[in-house]
């Protein structure tokens, strides 16, 4: 099953909705089967942890970022540096690549 995502990772997004937004941040990493991405410095969750002195491992409270629905990111374009849709352009090569909506720029090197 293929699943067709927009979002690729170390693209510049911006939340669209829940307790986060309107932050901005790098995609880190996206999982296109479940439509989740995880954006660096937005939703963080906390996690309790056990010492664990053979891979030293302290104990405590960590904090990372959790998992985004997709449908809450928007790219920001590298050419009008504001969030838009992506479409798609093709090249005189043939090479098919993401593209700003709003002011036509390639958004892949």
């Amino acid at each position: 099953m293929s699943v067709s995502v927009k979002v690729k990772k170390n693209d510049q997004v911006k939340v669209l909705a829940g307790k986060d937004r309107g932050k901005t941040g790098r995609v880190l990493q996206v999982l296109p089967r479940k439509g989740l991405a995880i954006v660096e410095g937005v939703h963080f969750r906390k996690r309790h942890t056990k010492p664990n002195p053979s891979k030293n491992v302290k104990g405590g409270i960590v904090e990372r970022e959790g998992v985004i629905h997709l449908s809450n990111l928007l790219v920001i374009c590298g050419g009008c540096k504001l969030p838009s849709r992506l479409g798609r352009k093709t090249l005189e090569d043939g090479r098919r690549v993401r593209a700003c909506r709003k002011c036509g720029a390639e958004m892949d090197r």
